[in-house]
């Protein structure tokens, strides 16, 4: 039976064999672009300027659906609910922290590290609710397999 050979450089590439990792990765790549995206348009293309309402919309839906698949995926397993959504939220952070070098008004507001805490803020409440949830489940099908006489 051969042996599998490995190539230079493949233990660093270990951490991506962690699926939270990889959906955290997937995750934040996603946002970060749509996040891109929409700072671009707002801001270097003024003929979207009438429609700016929609465009803010369809970019505020757009990063919440890309922002709940660590949710939708990992609803059943807190602990890497977590892993993913801190992953994903670091990588639109570490954007948002590049894009404010280049937009020198946009972190008049939020900072790149309050727009990260505000995240996983949201990832925290939802792996505990997601804890909770799972916490339940389980009493639940314990109660049900011991029938009571």
């Amino acid at each position: 039976m051969p042996e599998s050979v490995h190539l230079p450089g493949y233990r660093w590439l270990m951490f991506l064999r962690n699926v939270p990792v990889r959906v955290g990765i997937y995750t934040g790549i996603c946002l970060s672009i749509v996040f891109l995206l929409w700072v671009v348009l707002a801001n270097r293309v003024p003929l979207l300027e009438p429609l700016a309402m929609w465009r803010n919309i369809a970019a505020v839906v757009i990063l919440v659906f890309f922002a709940t698949l660590p949710m939708l995926r990992f609803y059943r397993s807190p602990g890497e609910l977590m892993v993913s959504g801190l992953v994903a939220w670091m990588l639109l952070s570490i954007t948002y922290r590049v894009l404010c070098m280049v937009f020198v008004l946009l972190d008049e507001k939020y900072s790149a590290f309050h727009v990260f805490v505000l995240g996983a803020v949201v990832y925290l409440l939802g792996a505990t609710i997601s804890w909770i949830g799972t916490i339940i489940w389980r009493v639940r099908a314990s109660d049900i397999s011991h029938p009571h006489h």
